[in-house]
């Protein structure tokens, strides 16, 4: 039995599973996807919100600012790249006005910290892009940027080192109440060869697989992170107290020749529906503008849509003058998770159910402080946690070869001739690179996986050239036929066959 399940591999439920991996717990993930942060934490606007904008009093609130606190630290540890650019939130009019200067104060009774209102000259100092008709702005010091995939991989990854054990493909399809616990059943055809153990695969590279238990599990506590499906496992323990719906976010994503158009996160003056079409720089030196704001029903729906997109680069092109929309190199959608309650969802339901729902933004900005909160509520309800002594919060940086000098890579190449070899093109990725990443907890298994622990297939050919070659080291890594490799798992299968005998 489990000490512990959290469902949802995306930011938060990674943070949360990392934080009990300091404990003498038995804690293990569950994924209904091919791999991790494949839900909203894939395609979101990456920003560490200052604080600002949620009402004062709220979960919201309170969580936001203390984890864009714990931010910086968070991502030094885990090797993630991070950047404290700032942010700014435009007017265009006295009523823009008014309400800037309400953020304002808002912010400041959040416990935000430097915020300032600034007039038309500042503003165009900072930003000289800016459109010609903002006349002011909130600036937030204390705002940042962060990439959220890489973010949520070397949390789950972390967790993982530290003995937490990953089970992808495992969709939850129901959950019991037994004595001293929960048994958690998965869907027919899933868990089974779809976890991954601490060590992250068997002697002979293969994924490990969840025979142990097969598409079952018991464990003492339950930690609802399941994104725009947490009201859904909450009914399977009883509780109906909140329901959650999708809202539809696209985005165009530009080419790094783009990135330095802007310095700072720029945003519009808010409304009920969100904080408007941002641009920002990315920190891995992008453009990135949206997202869009539309109530779904459909969970699963993330297809973009012409309308969406022209809005994007329409009101893009209000906020910032002269965005060269024909470098866009892909657009994407995400799904945020919209809770019934206006807050963030964070309570225990029973004897060890707890829901950690609604995390819409500023989930990204909360998530290290959503982790803290858990902990919190799991002592109140009497959980033993006991830290471990040989703990380690600390993992390399994904990225580390490609921001070395000359020399270390000179020397790196030297023992590893795999470094030698670029595949990505684009953004100079190397074989070595995604030998790395293939054999790294947690350890991809399709193209995009791949895609989101190296960037290889993410530059100006979106994978044209590269594609083939990693297909290939996946199979060899995955001792599984070329054919078998899939984009982003299931159906997804990126060869039909072959043409002649190999």
């Amino acid at each position: 039995m489990y000490d512990i399940a959290v469902i949802g591999a995306g930011v938060v439920g990674g943070m949360i599973a990392r934080a009990l991996s300091a404990y003498r717990l038995r804690v293990c993930i569950l994924e209904k996807g091919h791999d991790v942060a494949v839900g909203a934490s894939c395609a979101n606007s990456a920003i560490v919100h200052a604080g600002f904008d949620a009402h004062e009093g709220s979960l919201k609130a309170k969580l936001n600012v203390r984890g864009s606190e714990l931010m910086a630290g968070v991502c030094e540890e885990l090797g993630v790249k991070y950047k404290n650019n700032g942010s700014l939130v435009i007017g265009f009019g006295e009523e823009d006005r008014e309400t800037v200067e309400s953020l304002r104060r808002r912010g400041e009774a959040n416990g935000v910290k430097g915020l300032k209102v600034i007039d038309q000259a500042e503003l165009r100092r900072l930003e000289p892009n800016i459109s010609e008709n903002a006349v002011c702005a909130l600036w937030a010091p204390t705002g940042a940027i962060v990439c959220p995939y890489e973010l949520t991989i070397a949390a789950v990854g972390n967790a993982m080192d530290n003995g937490a054990e990953l089970k992808l493909d495992f969709r939850v399809s129901g959950i019991e109440k037994i004595p001293g616990g929960y048994r958690v059943y998965g869907a027919e055809g899933t868990g089974a060869a779809a976890g991954q153990n601490a060590a992250g695969a068997d002697a002979d590279g293969t994924v490990a697989a969840c025979a142990e238990n097969g598409a079952v599990l018991e464990t003492r506590y339950i930690i609802n992170a399941a994104g725009v499906h947490a009201d859904e496992i909450a009914r399977m323990v009883g509780d109906d107290s909140f329901s959650i719906h999708p809202r539809r976010g696209e985005y165009v994503l530009l080419d790094k020749e783009c990135g330095g158009l802007v310095s700072h996160t720029i945003f519009r003056t808010p409304t009920k529906m969100g904080k408007g079409i941002l641009v920002t720089p990315t920190v891995d030196g992008n453009l990135l503008t949206g997202p869009t704001s539309v109530d779904m029903q459909d969970k699963e729906d993330k297809a973009t849509t012409a309308e969406g997109l022209a809005r994007v680069m329409s009101e893009a092109q209000e906020n910032v003058r002269g965005i060269p929309f024909g470098k866009s190199i892909t657009s994407f959608c995400g799904l945020r998770a919209v809770g019934s309650t206006g807050d963030f969802i964070i309570n225990r339901f029973g004897e060890g159910f707890f829901n950690v729902a609604g995390i819409e933004s500023p989930g990204l900005s909360s998530a290290p402080a959503i982790a803290e909160y858990v902990l919190s509520l799991l002592r109140e309800a009497g959980v033993a946690l006991e830290p471990k002594a040989d703990y380690n919060p600390r993992r390399p940086a994904m990225h580390a070869f490609r921001e070395a000098t000359i020399e270390e890579k000179n020397r790196i190449i030297r023992e590893n001739p795999a470094y030698g070899r670029v595949i990505c093109r684009c953004e100079t990725v190397t074989e070595g690179e995604i030998l790395a990443a293939i054999r790294t907890n947690p350890r991809p298994r399709d193209l995009d996986g791949v895609k989101r622990r190296t960037r290889a297939q993410m530059g100006r050919c979106q994978g044209g050239f590269c594609s083939p070659y990693i297909v290939e080291l996946l199979a060899e890594e995955l001792h599984i036929p070329y054919e078998a490799v899939t984009k982003f798992g299931g159906g997804s299968v990126v060869n039909v066959g072959r043409t002649k005998e190999a």
